[in-house]
């Protein structure tokens, strides 16, 4: 087997309109149709050239993301260490600002990993780690 690439990471989450408008403004995320046979809320969002999709599965039973989740302590979530998507950006001082602009709180870094990359760690509505990072130009 060869795996081509990794197409969508999926969330469960409390309430989809919250998690959406996050990952629209946070991450620049915008909405695509999801198939007509999705019967649970959710959406589904990409970047501006389809590299892949978050999709958002909104909880059926009320409490349910509490029981799923994984929840990291501050100093895990400082240096990464969990799981967590991670998403390459262009500019880390434009990424900052960016978040400094919405009050996005920054759960670690910005660090550097040790092979190029710099790294800073966030988290959404329902207490996801994600990973923003750039590599350094070579």
């Amino acid at each position: 087997m060869r795996i081509r690439k990794l197409d969508h990471v999926s969330f469960l989450v409390k309430d989809v309109e919250q998690s959406r408008r996050f990952y629209s403004q946070v991450l620049e995320l915008h909405e695509l149709p999801r198939p007509s046979n999705a019967s649970h809320l959710g959406a589904w969002l990409t970047n501006d050239t389809h590299d892949f999709e978050v999709h958002l599965i909104g909880e059926v039973e009320i409490g349910r993301v509490e029981q799923t989740h994984t929840r990291y302590r501050r100093d895990e979530m400082a240096t990464g260490h969990g799981s967590h998507p991670a998403f390459e950006t262009e500019n880390l001082q434009a990424t900052l600002q960016h978040l400094h602009s919405l009050h996005v709180e920054l759960m670690g870094g910005p660090r550097q990993r040790g092979d190029g990359v710099h790294q800073l760690f966030i988290c959404d509505p329902d207490g996801y780690m994600l990973e923003l990072f750039v590599r350094d130009v070579q």
